[in-house]
């Protein structure tokens, strides 16, 4: 396997797309880039892409699946797919709508991307997603004050205190040259051995199935009552 996985997490509105071209615009060669959009209805990502680098594309869109459960399901495709159409590079980007899943392989970069503008507790609130993340992008930060960077900063160090944090302007690219070099210094992934590097949330009740009920006494499977500390499994 010759490809590079780059996996792209995040919010949505927070920039991601904004990334993936600065991306693709630092490769020796964009023509080598492919890349893998999952949504859930609707998503226009892929032709923007394809239309401005002309470079291979695709989208799924999950439905009444949980999009990040999706990526993971169809990823490995992906990979062979970018692999058979010569690409070195395949840029996966999620939906990022629950704020939990962490959709990254271990042999893939891990880039979550965080709108500065989204408030001081936000990394907090996405703490999952940022945790595994080998880099959080913190975008549109020149629609805030130094002291508010300083203070999201310390945010994200508050929940990965190791992670390496770019700030950026993502529309124009400033402050992305690190990032850059982490791209072209890190290794293809090899697709045989690759793994998540978490365990996804949970989808083991009745609501999964459609059940429409309110409250827990009316399902089955991993439920939760509104002062119980964790969830709790019942069966028939």
């Amino acid at each position: 396997m010759n490809v590079k996985l780059i996996s792209i997490a995040g919010p949505p509105s927070a920039g991601k797309t904004a990334v993936v071209k600065q991306i693709i615009r630092s490769l020796p060669d964009p023509k080598k880039a492919a890349y893998l959009k999952i949504d859930v209805v609707q998503a226009w990502e892929d032709e923007e892409l394809a239309a401005e680098f002309g470079i291979p594309t695709k989208k799924v869109y999950s439905g009444d699946m949980c999009p990040d459960h999706m990526g993971i399901m169809v990823i490995r495709d992906a990979m062979e797919w970018a692999e058979q159409i010569g690409a070195e590079y395949l840029l996966y980007e999620s939906a990022g709508l629950c704020l939990r899943c962490t959709p990254y392989t271990k042999n893939s970069l891990g880039l979550c991307v965080i709108s500065a503008v989204s408030g001081t507790h936000a990394p907090l609130k996405m703490a999952p997603m940022i945790a595994l993340a080998d880099v959080a992008v913190v975008t549109k930060i020149d629609l805030v004050s130094q002291a508010e960077k300083e203070v999201f900063r310390e945010r994200i160090k508050e929940v990965a205190p190791n992670i390496d944090i770019i700030e950026t302007n993502a529309v124009q690219g400033t402050g992305m040259r690190y990032l850059n070099k982490v791209i072209a210094d890190m290794p293809p992934a090899p697709l045989d051995k690759d793994m998540l590097r978490g365990v996804p949330p949970l989808g083991v009740c009745t609501i999964c199935i459609g059940k429409k009920e309110i409250g827990w006494q009316e399902h089955f499977g991993v439920i939760r009552q509104i002062d119980a500390p964790d969830s709790i499994y019942r069966g028939d």
